[in-house]
């Protein structure tokens, strides 16, 4: 039988799907301005998708599962003097929504935030209860 998670254990877990929230979301921005000569290699957002994991009655936290390519797709757009343009001057443009990246950015970072004061707050309380039994 696996050991109970510990609050340092929930809280690390969180901060490492946050951290691949972040990274996928500076992914997407980098690309946000990629154009590509056909729909099918456009670059598409990437997503996280998060797994709930529990460990003993009502604890649990989160890993992630996998990231797949959602979002928005491709844009079309009549740029013909691009090198990458197809025989009827169209290039495909990088499905992202800059704006709600920009937001999933903010979001994660708060996220990641509040789960470095969880364990701020989970350490603080150990040391002073190991100080009560001096």
């Amino acid at each position: 039988m696996e050991k109970p998670f510990s609050v340092f254990d929930i809280a690390g877990r969180a901060m490492s799907a946050q951290l691949v929230r972040l990274n996928t979301t500076a992914s997407n921005l980098a690309n946000a301005g990629s154009v590509s000569g056909s729909k099918e290699d456009a670059f598409r957002a990437l997503k996280p998708v998060f797994r709930t994991v529990t460990n003993g009655e009502g604890v649990a936290t989160v890993s992630v599962d996998r990231v797949v390519a959602a979002g928005k797709d491709p844009e079309m757009r009549h740029a013909p003097d691009h090198p990458l343009a197809d025989e009827n001057g169209n290039v495909w443009a990088a499905g992202v929504d800059t704006a709600a990246e920009l937001v999933e950015m903010v979001e994660a970072a708060r996220q990641y935030q509040n789960n470095v004061q969880v364990l701020q707050t989970a350490k603080t309380l150990t040391l002073d209860t190991l100080r009560l039994g001096q």
